[in-house]
């Protein structure tokens, strides 16, 4: 699959950001397994039926990516000095993605099957507080790190992507149109009843609930109290390394810990940082991927902690550095194992 990389105008950029050819060069020096077979997943939750086909095999594409290139710019929003890109609140806000799509490229949706594809869907919360110290809201990240994934997801793999994720809430009639729903830093995260007795249908129904960028031992228990309300019966469970979420496309030797772009570090020794400080002091330096499953014992919530995916997809094109360390070798070869996974099972 060739794919045209198209050149936003007047993108910013760091001065030391990686150049097109070092970024896709990067990606493309990633090998993953190989599924072999058609493989169609049915999804169905209630009276709805979907389905999704991958063509074999589900691998990265080595052809010519074309002579353009592209710059995904992040987007600063200062306020009172305090930079909320990489924590952001938690009101209301416009669902609507910017009409340049912060220069994301975009692709054309079979007509015939507009629907017969995989969308990235962030969940909106207004809850903040619960039982923890912090927490940032439902829009960190967003829309970059949304668009971002989605376009890697469609150049990389031979899943049929829409390139515009969408914003839904859990009480939302159309939760159900969607197979995977995504969570971002829960740590004050409060469900309403409504959203408790939506969520325990969804799941348990066959859809896939992905928590992604919350640090420290008081917001996971705030997490680990709202999910007990969801499903009393079923506690999260550390998922060992041997698992095939983490070996699906790629067989991944460790699991991975991204921080924010802000918080990585290089040691003069070569040594690299890779967790965020916590609020409450407890200790961050291991990454935990925690699940619950249903009865035939498929993930139906993945819970990545102490770790920030969602930070490797939206500022992949601000630092060189980075860019190679956490988001070419970490972040996307996690996700798209994460929702490989979950459009197969």
């Amino acid at each position: 699959m060739a794919v045209e990389i198209a050149t936003p105008q007047n993108a910013p950029c760091r001065a030391d950001a990686p150049s097109p050819e070092q970024r896709l060069k990067g990606v493309l020096d990633l090998f993953p397994n190989e599924i072999g077979g058609e493989v169609t997943a049915a999804f169905t939750v209630g009276d709805k039926t979907q389905t999704c086909q991958q063509s074999t095999p589900l691998t990265f594409a080595r052809k010519s990516f074309g002579h353009r290139r592209w710059i995904l710019a992040a987007l600063i929003l200062l306020m009172g000095g305090a930079a909320f890109a990489q924590r952001g609140y938690w009101g209301r806000r416009n669902r609507s993605l910017p009409s340049d799509r912060n220069g994301v490229p975009s692709w054309e949706v079979d007509s015939r099957f507009p629907k017969d594809c995989f969308t990235f869907a962030r969940i909106e919360y207004d809850s903040y507080g619960g039982r923890s110290r912090g927490g940032g809201g439902c829009w960190t990240d967003y829309p970059d790190s949304d668009l971002n994934f989605s376009l890697r997801l469609q150049q990389l793999t031979s899943m049929k992507v829409n390139p515009d994720p969408v914003v839904i809430r859990l009480t939302d009639d159309e939760l159900f149109d969607y197979p995977f729903i995504y969570i971002i830093e829960p740590g004050g995260l409060v469900f309403s009843d409504a959203e408790v007795k939506a969520l325990r249908k969804y799941c348990l129904n066959g859809g896939f609930l992905m928590v992604d960028d919350f640090w420290g031992d008081s917001q996971y228990e705030n997490l680990r109290h709202e999910l007990q309300r969801v499903f009393p019966d079923r506690d999260p469970f550390e998922v060992p390394l041997e698992h095939e979420i983490f070996q699906i496309v790629y067989p991944l030797k460790e699991k991975p810990q991204v921080p924010a772009i802000n918080s990585a570090r290089r040691g003069a020794d070569g040594s690299v940082g890779t967790w965020e400080w916590s609020r409450d002091g407890s200790d961050t330096s291991v990454p935990h991927y925690r699940a619950i499953t249903d009865d035939e014992d498929r993930i139906m919530v993945f819970i990545c902690h102490n770790t920030d995916l969602g930070d490797g997809w939206e500022r992949e094109g601000e630092d060189q550095w980075y860019f190679d360390e956490f988001s070419v070798k970490k972040a996307y070869p996690m996700g798209i194992n994460i929702v490989t996974y979950a459009m197969t099972h």
